[in-house]
């Protein structure tokens, strides 16, 4: 007698192990999607952390010699105003600062230079924060006369819940 089916054991010995196969693979799936969000989640973490030194790097590198202005608030905060070539919007030599205020580092970007802190009411600037800072200090040191490099500044920077930052950096611009 010639058969041309299945019969219903072997259907349902092969249902069975379709679905031990499909409960695994579900498994395997949603447990590289939460790794995968981990992954997302750290290196979003990496990469504002890495944009916010890169722009603390360029705006001190690339400021004018002269134009640093360094305010003191307490022992863990500075208020720091300065001219430099670094623009996030587009502005040309934008005049930048970094100020401190409730435990927030904000870094603050304007076509008009900034003098005075608090800042006047009609001040337009772009603005950003930075995070919560633990502590934002600048250093300046003259350059030497028988150095032949610039002005020389070093930024500590502490955000909460980020690695610090510490930076020895020289003006490149002679202006």
């Amino acid at each position: 007698m010639k058969r041309f089916g299945f019969t219903l054991l072997e259907m349902m010995i092969s249902i069975a192990i379709l679905s031990m196969m499909m409960i695994f693979l579900y498994k395997s799936y949603a447990h590289m999607n939460r790794t995968n969000e981990i992954f997302k989640t750290k290196s979003l973490q990496a990469q504002t952390l890495s944009t916010k030194k890169k722009t603390l790097f360029l705006d001190f590198t690339l400021a004018h010699a002269k134009s640093i202005t360094v305010q003191n608030l307490d022992k863990q905060s500075d208020i720091v105003f300065l001219q430099t070539e670094n623009s996030l919007y587009g502005y040309i030599s934008p005049f930048v600062a970094y100020i401190k205020k409730n435990d927030d580092l904000f870094r603050i970007e304007s076509h008009t230079p900034f003098t005075i802190y608090p800042l006047p009411s009609d001040t337009e600037f772009f603005g950003e924060s930075l995070g919560k800072a633990k502590t934002f200090r600048v250093y300046q040191k003259a350059p030497d006369q028988n150095s032949s490099g610039g002005e020389e500044v070093i930024v500590h920077m502490a955000l909460q819940k980020e690695e610090e930052v510490l930076y020895k950096l020289k003006l490149l611009n002679e202006l």
